[in-house]
């Protein structure tokens, strides 16, 4: 060990503490284009662990950030440099299954799909599917409030937590929420906890809801005529009845046909494409609400026949795969994440269009319809001017709809600055004012979510990924997804 700090932390634990350069680079990163140099990367063994990190992190003045499986993707679970990184993806067991309770109690780096693939036997299944579900870790999830396309019918994570036991800031080991289906004795403190990104506590143990798996889930997808409003369209399927949607999802004609080149093709990929999930207790009842939905569909001028996956999860799993088709095929990018109300949805869109026409850089669009969610991703170098730009007009733009600045990916680094623009000064203090109470040194993942505070030792920023980062090999035109207005061409700027 280099320094003395850390060889008395590694005396105190049964876990592990590991320098090297692999693991501290493997630690250093997450699904953002940002970067960070951890002194050092610790595993804890067990929940009495994290308390001796936590204590030895108050002591030496040394930041902590928590990680799961890294697929975060605004920087939450990037560190500072000279933080140490708190590595629980090894904490994967499912401790237990209850069908009666309709509970499952699991460590922090369970990862989703194993959760769901696990429940599976016993008819039951845990409704949040975010596109990282086959990566993506419940812990992480809980830390960003994480959605996915079941959110339209079951909402985000926040719905499906019943308790959890954390570790604060202070070193103490706290259990908030209850494993009964209600209370109302104040308010729920559970509530802060999850979406808070590691910045007041360690969580090292989650109870989760379920529910009993539907008899019949499955996909339709269907092909979009080019120039349809999809804001409408959305209302219209949303208010449609018997149609037992669980899922309302969105994939342009750019990123069907990336899935179509280095996966699988998902429908034809001459076209944007709708994706839906439709539930039912049997097949008759499956049928007839299939019947209903075609019928939404030709009310509002879409003819073209659904192609059907009999299991919604193939569907899901391999639309999660977009954004790593388009790292393959384009490189890196700007991947935004904002919602509207979904009256204003066809407003947004058209303003997503706009920026991508007049900074001149194309955009690969994905969404969550039902929800009025966009995944907007910009062909452009994420840490350039360009993308610094495009991000704060897509922000101001969500803001000025009514909507948010992050519909389900979270804050991390890359978006803390506005957030007093969203909820105003007087929540970000009360917000603060939290943040102190249960991390009074400020050491849980300083720099992400929360004002700064005072530095502590090693706080500084994250950096850039080093040298310049690899442009997208993409055209120059923006707009190639269908669905989109056709975008104005505009002379390049500068990045």
């Amino acid at each position: 060990m280099s320094s003395p700090p850390l060889d008395r932390l590694a005396a105190a634990l049964d876990g592990e503490v590991l320098v090297d350069p692999a693991a501290r680079d493997g630690a250093g990163r997450d699904g953002s284009h940002l970067r960070g140099r951890p002194a050092a990367v610790v595993r804890p063994g067990g929940p009495e662990d994290v308390v001796r990190i936590v204590r030895w992190a108050r002591r030496s003045r040394v930041p902590l950030v928590p990680r799961g499986a890294g697929t975060s993707l605004d920087g939450e679970s990037v560190p500072p440099d000279g933080a140490v990184a708190v590595d629980l993806s090894g904490w994967r067991r499912i401790l237990a299954i209850d069908p009666d309770e309709l509970t499952a109690r699991v460590e922090p780096g369970v990862v989703n799909f194993e959760l769901q693939t696990a429940l599976r036997p016993q008819g039951l299944f845990y409704p949040p599917n975010p596109g990282s579900w086959t990566r993506s870790t419940i812990g992480g999830n809980i830390a960003t409030n994480a959605s996915g396309p079941r959110s339209f019918r079951y909402g985000p994570t926040r719905s499906w937590v019943r308790r959890v036991e954390v570790v604060l800031g202070t070193g103490e080991r706290v259990a908030l929420g209850t494993p009964a289906a209600k209370r109302s004795v104040g308010p729920e403190l559970l509530s802060l906890l999850v979406g808070s990104e590691g910045s007041l506590g360690i969580v090292t143990e989650a109870t989760l809801r379920l529910v009993p798996t539907p008899a019949v889930r499955e996909g339709l997808v269907v092909p979009l005529p080019e120039g349809t409003a999809l804001g409408a369209l959305a209302l219209r399927l949303r208010r449609a009845r018997g149609t037992g949607l669980s899922a309302i999802e969105y994939l342009d004609r750019a990123c069907a046909d990336a899935l179509a080149a280095r996966r699988r093709a998902v429908g034809p990929t001459d076209a944007a494409l709708l994706l839906l999930e439709l539930e039912a207790d049997d097949r008759a009842t499956a049928d007839a609400r299939r019947r209903a939905v075609v019928g939404a569909l030709r009310d509002g001028g879409i003819e073209a026949p659904p192609t059907l996956f009999d299991d919604a999860d193939e569907l899901w799993t391999l639309r999660g795969e977009s954004g790593v088709v388009l790292d393959e095929r384009y490189g890196e990018r700007v991947r935004e994440d904002v919602a509207v109300p979904l009256s204003r949805l066809d407003e947004m869109l058209r303003a997503v269009a706009a920026i991508s026409a007049e900074e001149a850089v194309p955009v690969f669009l994905f969404a969550h319809l039902g929800e009025g969610s966009l995944h907007p991703n910009f062909g452009v170098d994420p840490a350039s001017r360009t993308a610094q730009r495009v991000r704060t007009r897509l922000w101001d733009a969500a803001l000025a709809l009514g909507g948010t600045i992050s519909g389900e990916h979270g804050i991390g680094r890359l978006k803390r600055g506005y957030v007093a623009r969203e909820l105003g000064a007087g929540a970000v203090a009360w917000l603060a004012d939290v943040k102190r109470h249960c991390d009074p040194d400020g050491i849980l993942n300083p720099g992400t979510l929360y004002p700064p505070r005072a530095p502590v030792r090693g706080s500084g920023r994250s950096r850039p990924g080093g040298g310049a980062a690899r442009r997208p090999s993409v055209g120059a035109t923006a707009g190639s997804g269908r669905g989109l207005p056709p975008p104005r061409r505009a002379a390049r700027r500068r990045p």
